[in-house]
């Protein structure tokens, strides 16, 4: 169930203020009715911030001259894309405006000479990447919420997805950005060439900034040709820490896949029923590996892969046969994290990242703090990166049980750390891990990053209250 809270804003968006966002949008595009601010009060993070209206700008310069008011009248703009991300980051929690971005939706240009595209922030991911395909051209960043989150989002917690292991995240395909700043002035940063180095990366910057800097209004992203073929592997095994161990193995072994995702016997067992051949008895993990490429490299590194796995006795390797096959399979994979409230209503859903080496530690210590704590917790993600996403499942209405959670939750982020890792591997901050911070960032480094904030948002009314460990809310 999703809890309300209402923190005090900076400035009261009186009836003023209401006019003049509406002058400059249309009654349309401007609401202040509760029904409608409550559907944008909320995220994949479950905590509910009701903000004072909603608007919905179309071009550039509405954003400019939203957030000119913004500045004069000192109430908070909380930038929004689809409301897919799992930290809090897009909810008023400090009320003010959210900025709903997905009027600005347009594909500006795909130039397939030069391979780039520059695309508006409200763009579907998934419909950019059927849109460059025509062109035999891809865009490899591809979170499992592809079909409806946008660019600006993705661009804004510098979203992952499975291919990471092979292409990078969102950050390795944008090389340009135009933004807004909280003054309203309009910025450019980037090229639409592959080199430029004049002056700061300011277009690092921005990405993964969550939008606690500027508001996105435009993107240059890199496309790569369409690989020639890709054949898809489903690997089980009955033991779990030797799944976990040979993703370390398979990379190591001059295999270069293009997504290696993980999960565990609870993660296989909430989306077995989509799967018309469903994994053998006793299946403890399996491991989902595709490799991409020209016909006869994918075919060298297939064979590779299969002696590899020839040698290890608590292994199966199916090869899928049809792209119907294929299709199931990713279904099932992107299905985990929703059909997880099939075992208990609420969960708690991180994302850490460790080295790959590392693994098994992780994994064997969310099976230590599931038994010691009395927890359901799985485990899935990106094997090839170390991106596991970590499910903690419980009943919040249980006082008992959510504690229990948030101490698993507590222990799993000290975990991560001290294997060498990061609290986020693409999920962001926002308000859900703000407090652990200082777990894996020194006094010195919050420091220079609250002073870059500083700079480029004096007033702090660019989504205020994320990022960085705030006084304890109730939610």
């Amino acid at each position: 169930m999703l809890q309300l809270s209402v923190l005090p804003i900076m400035t009261p968006m009186n009836t003023n203020i209401i006019k003049k966002l509406t002058d400059l949008v249309g009654n349309e595009f401007c609401t202040t009715r509760r029904e409608d601010l409550h559907c944008y009060s909320f995220d994949g993070a479950g905590k509910v911030f009701l903000p004072d209206a909603v608007i919905f700008p179309e071009s550039t310069e509405q954003v400019s001259a939203i957030m000119r008011l913004a500045s004069e009248y000192t109430f908070p703009v909380v930038p929004r894309g689809a409301g897919t991300g799992m930290t809090g980051g897009s909810v008023a929690v400090q009320g003010g405006l959210v900025l709903a971005l997905t009027r600005m939706n347009r594909i500006i240009e795909i130039d397939d000479k030069n391979q780039i595209a520059i695309a508006e922030p409200g763009v579907i991911t998934g419909d950019l990447q059927n849109a460059v395909k025509k062109f035999g051209l891809f865009y490899p960043p591809d979170p499992a919420s592809l079909k409806f989150c946008t660019l600006g989002g993705n661009a804004a917690e510098c979203a992952g997805g499975p291919s990471a292991v092979k292409y990078g995240v969102t950050k390795d395909f944008i090389i340009g950005l135009e933004v807004v700043l909280a003054s309203g002035e309009i910025l450019t940063v980037g090229t639409r060439t592959e080199k430029g180095v004049t002056g700061y990366d300011l277009t690092r910057l921005f990405i993964g900034s969550e939008g606690t800097l500027g508001i996105i209004t435009k993107l240059i992203v890199r496309l790569l040709p369409l690989p020639e073929h890709k054949e898809t592997f489903l690997i089980t095994s009955t033991s779990l820490s030797r799944t976990t161990s040979l993703v370390a193995r398979i990379l190591s072994s001059n295999i270069r896949p293009c997504t290696l995702e993980y999960m565990d016997r609870t993660a296989i067992r909430v989306v077995t029923d989509m799967l018309s051949s469903p994994p053998p008895p006793g299946t403890e993990a399996l491991l989902l590996l595709e490799i991409d490429g020209d016909r006869e490299t994918v075919e060298r590194q297939s064979v590779r892969l299969q002696a590899l796995l020839a040698s290890e006795p608590d292994c199966t390797c199916r090869q899928a046969a049809t792209t119907t096959e294929v299709s199931e399979l990713w279904q099932a994979r992107r299905s985990i994290s929703p059909a997880t409230f099939n075992l208990r209503p609420h969960k708690i859903s991180e994302d850490v990242a460790v080295p790959r080496t590392r693994i098994p530690d992780l994994v064997s210590c969310t099976e230590k703090l599931a038994q010691e704590l009395d927890l359901l917790i799985l485990t899935f993600g990106h094997a090839g990166d170390g991106n596991i996403h970590v499910n903690i499942m419980l009943d919040k209405e249980n006082p008992d049980e959510l504690a229990r959670g948030e101490k698993a939750k507590e222990r799993l982020f000290r975990q991560a750390i001290a294997l060498g890792g990061t609290l986020s591997g693409e999920h962001g901050i926002g308000i859900s891990k703000a407090a652990f911070l200082p777990l894996e960032l020194s006094d010195t480094t919050i420091r220079i990053m609250k002073g870059l904030k500083q700079l480029f948002d004096p007033q702090n009314i660019l989504n205020p209250g994320k990022i960085f460990p705030q006084e304890k809310a109730s939610h």
